[in-house]
């Protein structure tokens, strides 16, 4: 299934991504997009954590979102789709609200990446604490929602962020517990749309954040 992925990169570095194990917490519309590509790139093994079920309001942009799905956990649903792209891949599930008190847990075997893909703050300054203190390479992703335009998306360190409020937030962070070190996001630079309290979302940012990412790691390890 990889032989035309084999002709633009070479069987050698086909071979590199299957041994990769990757880490990625939270499945909706960014993580979604991510570890199905990944998956079709030849990733053997990933660790899928959600808490989450499937929602009819998750229809507009999440990949394992459909009618026959709704109801049930985005983990089960995931694996299901992953499985019926390469059966041969191992998936470990984790059905679990993602804190800085269960974290160990599940990073209780060798990562050789970290997709933060969850939309919580808390959940994300511990996947970044974690990493960081572990020397585990990883890529957040910041907001995708109240915004239109999908090639606005870059990747960057965190200190070079602007118009993002959750990347705000984790600047201010980062600043006042002295972190040095680089912090690698998926943000988008368009401006968004202020709707009150609501977020709105389409089909096309969160994906393209989640692709962003995917391609990110994959020539990570190729360019190890």
């Amino acid at each position: 299934m990889y032989e035309r992925l084999e002709w633009l990169i070479g069987n050698d570095n086909v071979n590199k991504i299957k041994t990769k194990t990757v880490l990625i917490v939270g499945l909706g519309g960014v993580g979604g997009y991510a570890v199905t590509s990944l998956i079709r790139s030849g990733v053997q093994k990933v660790i899928i954590v959600d808490h989450d079920i499937v929602d009819i309001t998750n229809l507009n942009r999440q990949i394992i979102a459909t009618h026959s799905t709704i109801g049930m956990k985005k983990i089960d649903a995931m694996e299901q789709l992953l499985l019926d792209i390469n059966p041969n891949i191992k998936i470990i599930k984790h059905d679990v609200f993602l804190t800085a008190d269960n974290i160990d847990a599940i990073f209780n075997e060798p990562i050789d990446y970290v997709i933060d893909a969850c939309d919580t703050i808390n959940t994300k300054k511990a996947i970044i604490n974690k990493c960081l203190i572990d020397n585990i390479p990883f890529i957040s992703s910041m907001g995708t929602g109240n915004r239109m335009d999908p090639t606005m998306i870059e990747i960057k360190d965190i200190r070079k962020t602007d118009n993002d409020p959750i990347a705000r937030i984790l600047r201010r962070w980062v600043k006042s517990n002295k972190i040095n070190k680089k912090i690698t996001v998926a943000c988008s630079k368009e401006v968004p749309k202020k709707l009150g309290n609501r977020v709105g979302s389409n089909s096309f940012v969160p994906a393209s954040c989640g692709l962003a990412i995917a391609s990110y790691v994959i020539k990570s390890f190729i360019d190890k």
